[in-house]
């Protein structure tokens, strides 16, 4: 479990102290817990956000375990390090808007074909309640030939979950290769 500390104090200077010691500064929000200003050791969460295996993971921060999952962050424009990170807090289990990533699963047949297949969209935007939340799309593209694509309408949604994305925005597609 990722652990962090609650920052006492928001103010310019201690905020730039933290990040000089190597935390790095989040905000939780959206749960029964109210909003917590919070920091993580920057190495530990790149390494723990890096290698988990679904959306959801829980943090512990003072002697609160809070599941939460990624909603933004922020990277350094040129140096790409990263600077902020929002945490969205699931422990009231109330419905609300998530983005879920798209896998695509299998090889295309139109890459055989001089094809090249472009995702269009790497994440759908989804309604549920943090319990039904899937960790992922996974799509079947071992049919799609060149000039073919999957279109978010012909995604099937688990149970309790509602797609909110547009229907007619393409998913998945296979190109003829210039």
């Amino acid at each position: 479990m990722l652990e962090g500390i609650i920052r006492e104090s928001t103010v310019k200077q201690a905020t730039k102290q933290l990040k000089r010691d190597g935390y790095l500064i989040a905000n939780i929000y959206g749960g029964e817990n109210g909003n917590i200003n919070a920091a993580f050791k920057k190495n530990e969460f790149i390494k723990y956000a890096r290698n988990k295996d679904s959306l959801k993971f829980d943090v512990k921060v003072g002697d609160k375990k809070i599941p939460v999952i990624i909603q933004d962050y922020q990277k350094h424009p040129v140096t790409s390090d990263l600077l902020h990170v929002d945490l969205r807090d699931l422990s009231a289990d109330v419905e609300a808007k998530f983005l879920v990533p798209v896998k695509p699963v299998g090889t295309p047949v139109g890459l055989k074909n001089k094809g090249v297949m472009v995702s269009n969209v790497r994440r759908i935007k989804v309604k549920c309640k943090p319990s039904n939340l899937p960790n992922s799309f996974d799509l079947d593209v071992n049919d799609l030939d060149v000039g073919d694509n999957i279109l978010v309408r012909d995604m099937t949604a688990p149970e309790g979950v509602k797609i909110v994305t547009e229907g007619r925005v393409a998913v998945l597609s296979v190109i003829k290769a210039k």
